[in-house]
This record gives structure tokens, sequence and C-alpha cells, in this order.
């Protein structure tokens, strides 16, 4: 079955660039089992409704490549189980729950695990009070 979804996603994807292709007069440049492909799809059309042809194409394409994956007989029907369809297709946007905060000292909370602790503002300005006196020394 695996093969069989594998070969179907494929052959969607494929003959949905195939004809895009086709479309933007790309068809040149396609290789000849694509093209192939594409030549019955055109025949197809002219029985049928666009969907109806599009589906026996790719429905072709899916036979050519379960084969090609290595599956043996007929290619299993992957397209069976359809889902519910969708009563208003509308998707409720729930916040994620917020992280529980750890209590700790003097903002260790935010900093855990290999992460190194930021330095306090007030240690920071000393060393800077250090450089500068420094400086100021060793130029005199």
């Amino acid at each position: 079955m695996l093969i069989a979804r594998r070969a179907d996603t494929r052959a969607r994807a494929d003959f949905a660039t195939w004809k895009m292709m086709a479309k933007l007069n790309g068809l040149s440049a396609l290789p000849e089992d694509a093209q192939g492909f594409l030549a019955g799809y055109k025949k197809l059309l002219e029985r049928m409704s666009e969907g109806e042809a599009t589906e026996a194409a790719i429905a072709e394409v899916y036979k050519s490549y379960y084969l090609e994956m290595g599956g043996g007989g007929n290619p299993p029907d992957v397209r069976t189980r359809q889902a519910e369809p969708a009563k208003d297709n509308v998707t409720a946007f729930r916040r994620p729950a917020p992280k529980a905060k750890k209590a700790g000292f003097f903002g260790m909370a935010a900093v855990s695990g290999t992460q190194k602790r930021p330095l306090p503002v007030a240690l920071i300005f000393a060393c800077l009070v250090v450089v500068y006196v420094g400086i100021k020394f060793y130029w005199r």
C-alpha cells in the first residue's frame, strides 16, 4: 500500500506539472512518456469533462508509476476512502496554552539548561568603568 500511495502522489504531482508546462508552451521540454500521457489526456477531453479526463489520465500515470516502483499486478485504488465533507469548512482558531514559568532568582527561569546566564547590567557597567579608569591611568 505504501508503493501505491507514493505512486499516486507522484502521478498527481507530475501530471499537474505537465499540464502547466503544456499551458506555458513547454511541451517539447517534457520527456516522451509525459508527452504521450498528455496526448492521451487531450483525446480524453474530446469525450468527457475536464475533471473526468484529468482523473482518467492520472489513473494511467498512476498505473505506470506503480509498476515502475515495483508493484505487482493491478494497483490498488488509494482514493476509495473519502473523508466526510466539511459542513462549514471553517477551523476554529485556538491559542496554545501558555507554558508555566518557573519562579527563579533574578530571572533565572528565563535561562535554563546549557544556556549561559546573562550578566546583570550593573556588572557590565562596573567593568566598563574599570576599563575606562585603566585606560586613563595608562595614558598619563
